[in-house]
């Protein structure tokens, strides 16, 4: 079966990597929903030691008109950390940071509804609302292509247990819950 290219790693050269001394230096990746609300775009900061709390993230900044966010004329956009999680990609010491983005003038920019969904929640927060999400998810290639999946044509049967372990491992590494309750 012929895969993907991108889904072709060398696991012992990728291992290498991750295994190289760091020091007391630590990887935050910044992760926020792009302009088109739809795409995830991401960049990395080192930070000279740990973050374990929000307040140890610097809020950072980026230019909006790269991202479909904003115009070329008051482009810079704010980064503001929302959550932090260990980073099962880059590994611990490491950090993912889950952010919302405001605008030059603080404003949130139009593809962020993350702020105004939490100030629903927070007015809600006595009912306990609940929200039915049904965890259905494609992992692509850095080709775009649905990871492993033969280049072309379909796969067989549905199910790569190894690649699900690996998304269920993350996911519980960092108090991801995916029961529903």
């Amino acid at each position: 079966m012929s895969v993907a290219v991108s889904s072709k790693m060398n696991k012992a050269l990728r291992g290498h990597y991750l295994n190289l001394p760091q020091g007391s230096n630590v990887q935050a990746t910044y992760v926020w929903i792009d302009g088109t609300g739809e795409n995830l775009r991401s960049k990395t900061k080192t930070l000279d030691c740990e973050p374990h709390a929000l307040k140890d993230i610097p809020v950072w900044n980026f230019d909006g008109s790269s991202t479909a966010q904003s115009e070329g004329s008051n482009s810079d956009m704010f980064l503001i950390p929302v959550r932090i999680f260990r980073d099962p990609f880059a590994l611990n010491p490491n950090k993912l940071v889950l952010c919302e983005v405001l605008k030059y003038n603080q404003k949130p920019a139009e593809s962020n509804l993350r702020r105004t969904c939490s100030q629903a929640m927070e007015q809600a927060r006595d009912t306990h609302p609940w929200f039915g999400l049904e965890q259905e998810y494609t992992l692509l290639g850095i080709d775009g292509h649905p990871y492993s999946w033969p280049q072309n044509g379909f796969p067989g049967p549905q199910g790569n247990e190894e690649k699900n372990i690996y998304f269920l491992k993350s996911c519980l590494t960092n108090s991801l819950s995916p029961i529903g309750c």
